[in-house]
């Protein structure tokens, strides 16, 4: 009983065993939020390859698959295949359409020819468009590319006095307008009569329909041609803003659906061999951001049928040899992939035998006398495999990144294990006559040991409960912690010179009486806090800072989903070393000589 009131005057008399709790909790905490990130990073990317890729992948390299309209009803008559789709995958060379000289005029893309109804069911894609409406300001841009598209109808139909207005109205257009506001609507609309005005409006569906660009990007067409959605880092214009959003700089010449961009493919033969360059003009009608950052830099949709014809896997004639008038078949169109969504009650691995067999069963029902047919499961190139099998290459390397944060960050227990060691050996030298006492009146050397190792065990507990509780306050707000330490608010600034005052006055105050360690203390409150209002001062002087970067990051925001596991085995952990720490103290207390330590000032 004696060993309890010990440990809780020993806890609540002195000032040490509080710097023990915060440092203990300072190292859980430490190691909650970094593994906790690190977590959430491996987790983001596995949850967004199996977000843009499906549950399973059949893929068939360069040559690509023949049938696969028909293997796709084959799957989607499984009762756990929710959807298929079909990608022709490969890599471009995609011409931007920047007007600004300086700027880098071609990109090397990842493009993927998809059917858009069908991918959006296997995957989010028609959640991930970056662009659904236009601002006032990117409508005043496409009603500027309007008016210049029909530049001699309007012409043809106005006075002089009417067509001079609308060229100085369209030339300081040219050189005011900007991402955040717009006038020219207004100014146009005033010169026009009504059948040009709503001539100019006909010639864009963008200009009356303000659904327009979203439905643009779910079908991946614009006014009946086949268009393109980039992802949104492939232009340079999209720039990160300190609140985490994403806006177009140096004005909407660089908002990419104001334009066309010519997309050059390098198709490849049977034989490996390269043909003649293929290229086409497409507009792009919007941009997606799937959260990944690689992805969003290289990626592109196309409509599947447009990169069939650029990598030649479209639908051919096949011709005998040996006299080029006869044709033998028809070489039926290919895709790459098929990615497949799962129902939710069936996993990836189970999924993937289900289809394994159905493949094997489609290519069992096909006609004798087909000409193609698809691989065979025995062919090196084939491979069904899971989106986490697919993403391996990828996922691999961050596990054991994560693993080795985990191996270098348990060092932060020995640590722990020091300071308790260090601290409690202080508290030992300190209550050398209060152990003295206790071991002439009969205490042994095993409550003595208890009464420090429970004192420990208490510090382990409370620091490891504080760590925790701290560790998931700042995952869960970490987003919001960034957001603040990008654009830190004046209230924060203020209240730091206002605490600096404070300080300055009472380390005045007490240099006065002669005493030294308040003065140390406050000379330390002084450049903590007023350099906290400086930088906050600062920060705000340049407009804010951007201290998440997705380019070097990967993902747009930071993960905040807390790893419990790895949690509390880190509380587990801080609470042993933390009785390891004090055994050497504690065995230390239990030799003391009682006489020697009667004796102790």
């Amino acid at each position: 009983m004696y060993q309890t009131l010990l440990t809780s005057r020993y806890l609540t008399s002195r000032v040490i065993p509080l710097i023990a709790v915060g440092a203990v909790a300072l190292c859980v905490a430490l190691v909650i939020v970094i593994v906790s990130v690190m977590s959430g990073f491996l987790n983001m990317v596995q949850s967004s390859g199996r977000t843009l890729m499906g549950d399973v992948i059949i893929t068939y390299g360069i040559s690509g698959i023949p049938h696969y309209e028909q293997l796709i009803q084959h799957l989607e008559k499984d009762e756990k295949v929710l959807a298929a789709s079909p990608v022709v995958d490969g890599w471009g060379l995609l011409r931007m359409p920047y007007p600004d000289s300086e700027a880098k005029q071609s990109e090397t893309v990842q493009v993927w020819g998809i059917d858009p109804s069908s991918f959006a069911k296997v995957t989010s894609f028609d959640e991930s468009f970056q662009w659904e409406t236009p601002t006032d300001n990117q409508r005043d841009w496409l009603l500027f590319d309007a008016i210049t598209a029909n530049k001699e109808l309007l012409r043809s139909n106005m006075n002089d006095e009417e067509w001079n207005s609308l060229v100085e109205i369209i030339s300081n257009a040219s050189r005011t307008m900007n991402y955040e506001s717009g006038s020219l609507w207004s100014d146009v609309q005033a010169i026009l009569d009504v059948p040009l005005w709503n001539t100019v409006l006909g010639s864009d569906e963008r200009l009356t329909n303000s659904d327009a660009l979203l439905e643009q990007g779910l079908t991946l067409s614009q006014n009946g041609r086949d268009g393109i959605v980039s992802g949104l880092h492939v232009s340079e214009g999209n720039v990160r803003q300190k609140d985490g959003t994403y806006q177009v700089i140096r004005n909407d010449f660089w908002w990419l659906p104001r334009y066309e961009g010519t997309l050059t493919m390098l198709p490849v033969d049977s034989q490996g061999g390269i043909i003649e360059p293929e290229s086409t003009i497409l507009p792009f009608v919007n941009e997606f951001q799937s959260g990944v950052f690689m992805i969003d830099e290289s990626r592109v949709f196309v409509p599947i049928r447009v990169s069939q014809q650029l990598l030649h896997l479209d639908e051919a004639e096949i011709i005998d040899e040996d006299d080029p008038t006869v044709v033998l078949g028809i070489d039926p169109a290919r895709a790459t992939s098929i990615i497949i969504r799962g129902s939710e009650d069936i996993s990836a691995e189970s999924l993937q035998s289900r289809i394994v067999q159905m493949y094997d069963a489609f290519i069992a029902q096909l006609p004798s006398d087909t000409i193609v047919f698809p691989p065979m499961r025995n062919d090196p190139g084939l491979s069904i495999h899971t989106w986490e099998e697919q993403q391996r290459s990828f996922t691999g390397p961050i596990e054991k990144e994560r693993e080795l944060m985990r191996t270098l960050f348990s060092i932060v227990y020995l640590v722990v294990a020091a300071l308790i060691l260090s601290i409690f050996w202080s508290i030992v030298f300190e209550k050398t006559r209060d152990i003295g006492i206790l071991r002439s009146i009969g205490a042994s050397r095993g409550s003595i040991v208890w009464i420090f190792l429970q004192y420990s065990l208490v510090v382990g507990v409370i620091g490891s409960g504080l760590g925790l509780f701290f560790g998931w306050l700042i995952t869960k707000n970490i987003n919001a912690i960034h957001s603040g330490m990008g654009n830190p608010p004046l209230s924060v600034a203020i209240g730091a010179f206002v605490i600096t005052g404070c300080i300055a006055i009472y380390t005045i105050m007490k240099s006065r009486e002669g005493q030294l360690l308040p003065v140390v203390l406050g000379s330390l409150g002084l450049i903590t806090s007023g350099g906290l209002g400086a930088l906050i001062l600062f920060i705000r002087h340049i407009g804010g800072l951007v201290v998440w970067d997705a380019s070097v990051y990967y993902f747009a925001i930071i993960p905040n989903e807390v790893d419990w596991p790895s949690s509390i085995v880190t509380v587990l952990g801080a609470i042993l070393f933390c009785l390891l720490g004090a055994i050497i103290p504690a065995a230390k207390a239990a030799d003391t000589d009682p006489v020697k330590a009667l004796r102790h000032e």
